[in-house]
């Protein structure tokens, strides 16, 4: 009796745990946070709720985890261009980064960051809290990139990194709900070159 005990809380789960989570990420990614059910999220993952809390916890932190999951995979060219030798550089790569996350043809159109937390109910305000910190994050590290570049000499002296982050980020943001209205990458890096014209030379 004991050693099936032992087997049986020994035992593995039924289930992949990364490809649960890539797919509720792409049900919060296509539905939001409030749109998606935990209907929704536990039929695209091919598992129970009770599997499901016990895997990842409520529906709250299994949101963080797929946030973490998008940042550091579709999202992950705003962390790639901050290494991009110029700040002009870093910028396109931003904006380049947005036009080809928002229209990937094997993801739903727009951005999790951007369309998570569109309902104003009171069950998104835990995914509108921590989607304005992590878009807050990426502009202080956008912002830091740029003074970095005023110090260095690549920007000019009176160039405002504040500003300049801001702006791009707007810009980045703009293109994903126009990706998620129907634009395609054409016409989205058209939107991107434009923008990159007001660039401080």
């Amino acid at each position: 009796m004991g050693g099936f005990r032992k087997a049986a809380i020994g035992r593995p789960r039924g289930f992949d745990i990364d490809e649960a989570l890539e797919r509720a990420m792409q049900v919060f990614w296509a539905r939001g946070y409030e749109g998606a059910s935990l209907t929704d999220l536990t039929a695209a993952m091919g598992i129970t709720k009770t599997s499901m809390y016990a895997a990842f916890g409520n529906k709250e932190q299994l949101f963080r985890k797929a946030l973490q999951r998008y940042g550091q995979g579709p999202a992950s060219y705003a962390t790639h261009a901050l290494t991009e030798p110029t700040a002009r550089a870093v910028a396109e790569a931003f904006l380049r980064g947005s036009v080809q996350t928002t229209t990937r043809p094997d993801a739903p159109s727009g951005c999790l960051t951007v369309q998570g937390a569109l309902a104003s109910g009171d069950d998104g305000r835990p995914a509108r809290e921590v989607l304005v910190d992590w878009r807050n994050d990426a502009g202080v590290r956008l912002e830091e990139r740029f003074q970095r570049a005023v110090d260095e000499g690549d920007l000019p002296r009176d160039a405002k990194p504040a500003r300049l982050a801001r702006y791009i980020m707007t810009v980045g943001f703009g293109i994903a709900v126009q990706a998620a209205s129907g634009l395609g990458p054409d016409e989205l890096q058209e939107i991107a070159d434009t923008a990159m014209l007001s660039w401080p030379r």
